[in-house]
Parts: C-alpha cells; structure tokens; sequence
C-alpha cells in the first residue's frame, strides 16, 4: 500500500487550518474534493484520519499521516534547493514548525530564527508549551522540532543537549516588606500571593515544597504570558520564579530582591525529527548552539 502525496498533503492542510473550508482555500480546490480526499485515504487506510470538529483534529492515524506530509515536503525542499530550483526569490519558502517552551521564545530562542532566516528561505511557525509538553508536538507531527525537558528521543527523533535554565525566587521589596517583613518562612509563604504561569506551571510548587510549604496553600495569580509574567513579579503583584535573562537587571538595581531557598533548574534539549535534511540540520544546529552559549551547562 501507498500513502499518495497528495492526499497526505491534504490531511496536513485541514489539520493545520482546522476546517475544511479553510485547507481548500490554501489547496486552491473545493471543500468537497478535500472531502473526497480524506474519505479515499481513509477507504484506502481502513481508519478515520481526521475528526471533523472544530477545529478539525486529526487522529492517531491522522497524526502519522500529517509527520510524513511534512517529512516529505522536507525532503522536497532539499531536493529541490540542491537542484538550484526555487528560491526566496520566486516565493518558494519553506515553512518549518517548531515548538518551544515560553521562557525560551520570551528571551533567548528567537535570536537563531532571526539568523536562519537571513540566509535560508525559511519561515517559522512556532507553537508555545510548557517544557514537559512540548514533545507530544513532535509526536503529533504537528512540528519538526522542539525545545523539551524530556531526554528520551520521541520514536523517530534525535536528542541534543541545550543547558539548562536557573529559576530563582524573587520580589519586589515592597512586597517583601509588606507580606514577608518578619523572614521568608513557611508561615508567611502560606498566606503571600504567589504568580503562576497557568496551571501546568510547577516550578513555585517545587520552590515551596523544598521550603517546606503546602504548595496549594498561597493564593495565586495566574499570569500566561512570560513577559507579562515577569512584568506582574515586578511591579509586586507577587513573588516568582524567574529565570537570570529576566530579573538579572532588576536585581541589580534594587527593583528586585532575592527571596533564597534553592533554585529551580530546567534542564532543556532539543528534539528534531531524525530526517538526513540539510535545512533541519542548519535550524537545529544555530539553536543547539545558542542554547549551549547563553544557558547554563
């Protein structure tokens, strides 16, 4: 049996523009012969691809059908670039989905893209996670690399090491002076309003649980954004982890205090799709590097 490109292809557009409506805008033909598409691979397949939702999703075999359309189109791209056919010029640019975790994108991670870019015909499509999710993107095959805390390769991939990211806790000194004026103990930390990035966030959990806190004790601020989220630590909304790219100016200037207790470290790789592909190869090789210069070792 064979998966056709096209019809592979189809499946990828629906997934990523969620209707298919929208993927037959981008295919240039009707939403009934996207429809057609995805019944036929599914009659040829025996499973159901996609789940018409909204927005549409893709199954576990739709999954593995969207990881090869975008392997393929890879592989198509470098072909076609050591050919010398299409380029930047022509408006042949080739998009490579990345997932990365917030802290990462807020300070050191688009810094490489922005490089990359000035030389390869690429654009990025980046999907924001928290570390310790991020890897299901690649088994998704929603992106071709990711920047994760898990060490064990995703099947199909290959790991490298980054460095590692140090969360100290931190507040303004009128917060401190106003909920923690007689010390940083276990009393004080239970009832002084703590800022969270959602709900996946536990790195103030493990902050408090080594200082011996309940860590569903405090109340909480819930702040999705990283700059918005340093932003909320430093005008005294209430104490953080942040990491030193964050807080090392304010805690220079006296804006910030240190709070103590022991750091918190992430420790990062970088997961890609396991493709012998030029073009992935520059990408992880400007990030691997950028992460291995500005992160810890």
């Amino acid at each position: 049996m064979r998966i056709p490109l096209e019809l592979a292809e189809t499946v990828a557009a629906v997934v990523d523009e969620g209707t298919l409506d929208a993927a037959a805008r981008r295919l240039h033909i009707t939403p009934s012969a996207v429809s057609q598409r995805i019944k036929t691979l599914e009659e040829q397949l025996g499973r159901t691809v996609v789940v018409r939702s909204r927005p549409v999703r893709a199954t576990d075999a739709g999954a593995a059908v969207v990881r090869l359309a975008r392997q393929l189109a890879l592989l198509e791209h470098d072909v076609l670039a050591e050919l010398g056919v299409g380029d930047e010029r022509s408006g042949t640019l080739v998009s490579v989905p990345l997932a990365v975790n917030a802290d990462s994108l807020a300070t050191w991670f688009l810094a490489p893209l922005a490089r990359l870019s000035e030389r390869l015909p690429v654009v990025f499509e980046l999907h924001r996670d928290d570390q310790d999710f991020t890897a299901g993107l690649l088994e998704s095959g929603t992106v071709m690399g990711a920047v994760t805390s898990r060490t064990t390769p995703v099947a199909g991939c290959r790991v490298s090491s980054l460095g590692t990211m140090r969360y100290e806790a931190v507040a303004t000194p009128g917060f401190v002076a106003r909920w923690l004026a007689g010390g940083v103990d276990a009393d004080a930390l239970a009832v002084a309003p703590v800022v969270e990035f959602d709900r996946r966030d536990d790195l103030q959990s493990q902050w408090l649980t080594a200082r011996g806190v309940d860590p569903a004790t405090p109340p909480r601020h819930y702040v999705p954004a990283s700059n918005d989220f340093a932003t909320a630590i430093k005008i005294g909304l209430g104490w953080g982890l942040l990491p030193r790219f964050q807080s090392a100016e304010a805690l220079e200037s006296g804006a910030l205090v240190p709070l103590g207790g022991p750091p918190v470290d992430v420790v990062l790789h970088w997961q890609q799709w396991n493709l012998r592909s030029p073009l992935l190869d520059a990408v992880a090789d400007e990030i691997v590097a950028e992460g291995r210069r500005v992160l810890a070792a």
